[in-house]
């Protein structure tokens, strides 16, 4: 199996083929999704576009929707929840279809959605992400960042590299790195691997985020580590469901 990290989705090369592609966003759109979904939400649905969620979630009965908006770290206004993993709680999300836009996060999904398999990924849900990719041996991961508004994200890198640390620890001789990006991602991880939300706080996501207000429990859980068996899959362009 050959991994590649691309900081962020327009870092991919032109025609280059994603036939696994897992997306990260640790600040806190995929945490928020693995834990929607783990909590018992029926779908979560993303989009880059606004006016194409509010289509499409209009399309959708009221009583089993849920508006996940999120700008600039803030809430949408109009919206149900804003970005918050813990915010995503089963008496709130259970058998809801949540349709979701996020500074970041839904954007790197939109230009993986024709990916031959896609999966989010998260800190707490690595274990399952890695098992699963294991388990489908695929001959190429590409691993997708974030980022901030289109540049490196610190957060981002150091879950790549703890996908990229297991996936090697697990198979030893069978994983190999394809490039540099993924080498500093292993660096990284090496690194904070022990004091995770340090280096969430270090980021400088992570300070605009602590700017923001008290978000200490978000912090907390997007720095927990293989805590769900939960792996967010696109089942159609867009949808995620758990697996």
């Amino acid at each position: 199996m050959e991994i590649s990290y691309f900081h962020v989705a327009e870092d991919v090369p032109r025609n280059f083929e994603l036939e696994t592609a897992v997306v990260i966003d640790v600040l806190r759109a995929t945490t928020t999704i693995a834990y929607a979904l783990n909590n018992g939400a029926e779908a979560v649905e993303t989009f880059a576009d606004l006016n194409q969620l509010q289509k499409r979630s209009g399309e959708w009965p009221a009583a089993s929707r849920l508006l996940l908006g999120e700008r600039g770290g803030q809430r949408l206004k109009g919206f149900d929840l804003g970005n918050s993993p813990i915010d995503v709680i089963p008496e709130v999300v259970l058998a809801k279809r949540l349709f979701m836009s996020t500074t970041n996060g839904t954007h790197s999904l939109q230009a993986a959605r024709n990916a031959g398999r896609l999966f989010t990924l998260a800190l707490p849900n690595r274990r399952a992400v890695a098992e699963k990719l294991l388990s489908e041996a695929p001959n190429h991961v590409s691993i997708l960042g974030s980022g901030w508004e289109g540049s490196y994200s610190l957060e981002d890198s150091l879950a790549a590299g703890s996908l990229a640390t297991f996936l090697m620890e697990k198979s030893a001789g069978s994983v190999h790195v394809v490039n540099d990006e993924l080498s500093a991602a292993l660096a990284l991880w090496d690194k904070w691997k022990d004091d995770r939300e340090g280096c969430l706080r270090l980021a400088s996501h992570g300070k605009r985020l602590a700017g923001l207000g008290n978000h200490e429990a978000d912090f907390k859980c997007c720095a927990e580590l293989d805590q769900l068996a939960v792996v967010p899959t696109q089942i159609e362009p867009g949808v995620l469901c758990a697996s």
